[in-house]
């Protein structure tokens, strides 16, 4: 734990508002009720909830900057940095690993991979591109990562197929899991969070260091704004194109989503930067502050305390389904009672939140 300092109070609201919406999506009243967007995509296609992730990882961008862009230029050994930048993606590895096998801890059916493994090799992998290179050279290994995958879908046939697929547990991505993933996969014969597909979820991050490295930069305020935002709609709509093509694809990860989602949080960042630390209108933003500057620790949370809210059951049915079924009673529509309780559950984490944050306690991994 440390005190805070020096942050940019727009970075820790975008980050702040995706882990509300993290736990609004993954912990929903019921599964059987739920608006279309807040779910995921089943497969190609862009809904709300397919936002999340991706924006997270750019938040993880440009926190990179922001974090070590002093330190990579103050002449302090690089060996030092290197072995805190893998001791902290160790941990939110192993806090991963240890969410996986809550509550039975059965080793005998392990998943090595998930959200928080994501974010670890995505920090890992970007925080030392960052400390290595410009941002030149940062967008030209992101490119050259978006068309090597995008060649090697759509050109590569899946072995023991013989053709080029990208259905769902037949692509290359699902083949090359099946050959080097261990232990099992989300979806039995893939995982979302899959080995190749790390490698483009990496360029999320760096589109968002080239965002951090902008608002770093000698630009104006004002001229900062219309860069992101301006990268935001070049980026979504590339994306967009190159998705008639490579389809914008969660589980894939696909070139197109990379594009079309880092515009997005383009466009957000550059939105509440203008709000929030030009203007100083901080009211509305507040919540997310208060999420973001314990983002990882909420999530972590989250996790914990839905073990009761979701797990324990009270006679018949859990809390949740208790709560669902009497709003459903009282005459709520079945979708809107499970939304209900989701906001329920983010108000819930967002207590001992703001208790961290009131006292001024930051927790780092």
């Amino acid at each position: 734990m440390s005190p805070q300092t020096n942050r940019l109070v727009s970075l820790d609201a975008l980050r702040g508002f995706t882990i509300a919406a993290m736990l609004m999506v993954n912990f929903p009243g019921s599964e059987e009720y739920v608006f279309f967007t807040l779910r995921h995509t089943k497969w190609n296609g862009l809904s709300f909830t397919d936002l999340v992730a991706p924006i997270f990882l750019f938040v993880v961008g440009v926190s990179i900057v922001f974090a070590y862009s002093k330190r990579k230029w103050d002449g302090r050994p690089t060996g030092e940095l290197y072995r805190k930048i893998i001791i902290r993606s160790l941990k939110i590895f192993a806090v991963g690993m240890f969410l996986n096998l809550m509550p039975t801890f059965d080793f005998s059916d392990i998943r090595w991979t998930g959200t928080l493994h994501r974010i670890a090799f995505v920090f890992l992998g970007c925080a030392v591109l960052y400390l290595n290179t410009n941002w030149k050279q940062q967008a030209w290994v992101g490119a050259v990562i978006l068309v090597a995958y995008w060649l090697a879908l759509t050109l590569i046939p899946t072995p023991g197929i013989g053709k080029v697929m990208l259905e769902p547990g037949v692509n290359l991505v699902a083949w090359f899991d099946t050959q080097f993933l261990p232990g099992k996969m989300w979806q039995g014969t893939w995982d979302p969070e899959s080995i190749l597909s790390t490698f483009p979820s990496i360029v999320s991050g760096i589109t968002g260091m080239l965002a951090g490295q902008l608002l770093q930069s000698t630009f104006t305020p004002n001229e900062k704004v219309n860069y992101l935002m301006t990268a935001g709609v070049f980026s979504a709509a590339l994306g967009y194109f190159w998705g008639l093509g490579f389809p914008v694809n969660e589980n894939l990860w696909t070139s197109s989503f990379v594009l079309v989602t880092s515009g997005f949080a383009c466009l957000l960042l550059g939105a509440l930067y203008f709000m929030v630390d030009i203007l100083g209108k901080t009211k509305g933003t507040l919540p997310g502050i208060i999420f973001g500057a314990n983002a990882i620790a909420v999530y972590v949370l989250g996790d914990i305390l839905a073990l009761f809210f979701y797990g324990a059951t009270f006679g018949e049915y859990s809390l949740n389904e208790h709560a669902v079924n009497g709003l459903i009673t009282m005459g709520v529509a079945p979708n809107l009672a499970s939304l209900l309780y989701a906001l329920f559950f983010v108000s819930v984490n967002f207590l001992p939140a703001y208790l961290l944050y009131r006292k001024k306690i930051f927790i780092k991994l």
